[in-house]
């Protein structure tokens, strides 16, 4: 095995030479077996260890075992310890997740830490096997059936086509001593039942169940890279990106006969989980939304736009003094007098210095918000009605601000000016006030 362990990770993972490499080690077979066949080979590595203090003394013994390993064969050692269970507990989270999150966060900041490259785990061919089933019986698409990934960012598991079997085969031939985990033998967890009770009945229907299942994930992960190939070029033909925003072409999705699975595969990374409400969007009223987590889909006339969700307070007001000739929050402006107007677009203003009470005040719009457009001779008119005259979509409304004057509105920015703040024959004094 370690032959085949060798040309495995050289063919595999030739960029891990000349690397600092962390071992994930709990104590058990498989993470044992990988420091042996590791510390064999011409690799710079430490070992880490995470006591979850779940069960008792036997977590402490698991740590004092590895501990005395790494110290006989000189190898580097960090450990440290959770309390995994009250962690769960504040979280909402069951322990296995727990534990993996702890995990993981802890194995990222000792990689900034201690600046070492990639952090190697003991997952292999029956592991995988196992996440397979419990990805299937809970429900998941292409990207859940092919399995856990020999890299995940700086997460490198090498011992991913070996066998549960072949690993404690080496074990038994090269005397290695390793601790059991009482909590294996139970069908608590799910993982357990399904190790336990399902795959040994599939082991039993095909003896060479494992290396078929292995081919069977090669073709399904051959398919999700066709997918993604198919994903990006189908991307460039429907999707536009506008700074934060994604807008999706809704005249050229429509022509797809999938477009489903596009958008599921467009979208799945942004933590949308609602994907009725999401494909009804398409065919649904301009307007409508779908929110995530952190992001939103919004249906803007024969366009969807994702773009980031930040909840903001219509209350929320910003004061420009009079001494004030430059804004940097929440808007980039500047203020300045000048002696005569010029031809300019939306982005700048010229009023009448002498019209205008400071502070002006910088705000979100209002729905009952009424102005008098510039040109329009006095007659006032709804901000929102502005808004759906140019067809702003939701976000952009949300991203508009006001400026005011004594409670008057004298720009809407970007938009349009008011009326009653204009230059005329009577002006002494111009300022300009422009969106930078």
């Amino acid at each position: 095995m370690l032959l085949k362990f060798q040309n495995h990770i050289i063919s595999r993972f030739p960029f891990l030479a000349n690397k600092k490499l962390f071992l994930a080690v709990s104590g058990g077979l498989d993470s044992v077996v990988l420091l042996h066949l590791l510390k064999q080979l011409p690799y710079e590595i430490a070992v880490l260890h995470c006591n979850f203090q779940l069960r008792g003394l036997e977590s402490f013994g698991d740590q004092e075992f590895i501990q005395n390993y790494c110290s006989e064969h000189n190898i580097s050692f960090f450990t440290t310890q959770f309390d995994t269970e009250a962690f769960a507990e504040d979280y909402k989270l069951s322990t296995q997740v727990a534990a993996r999150e702890l995990r993981y966060s802890w194995f990222y900041e000792l990689l900034e830490e201690q600046n070492f490259d990639y952090i190697l785990t003991a997952h292999h061919a029956d592991d995988n096997l196992e996440t397979f089933i419990i990805n299937l019986t809970r429900g998941t698409g292409l990207e859940g059936l092919i399995g856990i990934p020999e890299q995940n960012d700086k997460i490198i598991r090498p011992l991913l086509p070996f066998s549960r079997d072949e690993i404690l085969k080496y074990a038994e031939e090269n005397n290695i001593e390793w601790r059991e985990d009482s909590s294996n033998a139970s069908n608590k967890y799910l993982r357990n039942k399904i190790r336990h009770d399902l795959v040994p009945i599939l082991k039993e229907i095909n003896p060479n169940f494992l290396d078929a299942f292995q081919k069977t994930q090669s073709y399904l992960q051959e398919s999700q890279e066709m997918v993604e190939d198919a994903s990006i070029m189908i991307y460039q033909q429907v999707a536009k990106e506008e700074g934060e925003e994604i807008h999706f072409d809704l005249n050229q999705l429509k022509k797809l006969p999938n477009y489903k699975s596009y958008l599921y595969q467009w979208l799945n990374e942004f933590g949308f989980t609602a994907w009725s409400d999401i494909y009804d969007l398409v065919n649904g009223q301009s307007g409508k939304q779908v929110l995530s987590g952190e992001f939103r889909l919004l249906k803007n006339r024969e366009i969807l736009i994702l773009s980031p969700f930040l909840e903001t307070s219509e209350k929320e007001e910003f004061e420009i003094n009079e001494n004030e000739t430059e804004v940097n929050f929440p808007l980039n402006l500047s203020l300045c007098n000048v002696g005569h107007i010029t031809i300019e677009s939306n982005k700048s203003i010229f009023v009448d210095a002498e019209k205008i009470r400071f502070p002006l005040i910088l705000r979100r719009w209002n729905e009952g918000d009424v102005f008098h457009p510039f040109g329009m001779q006095g007659k006032s008119k709804k901000v929102s009605k502005l808004f759906k005259d140019e067809k702003l979509s939701l976000i952009e409304k949300e991203k508009t601000w006001i400026l005011c004057s004594d409670n008057q509105i004298v720009w809407v920015v970007g938009l349009r000016q008011d009326e009653r703040f204009k230059i005329d024959n009577t002006t002494n004094k111009i300022l300009k006030i422009e969106l930078q």
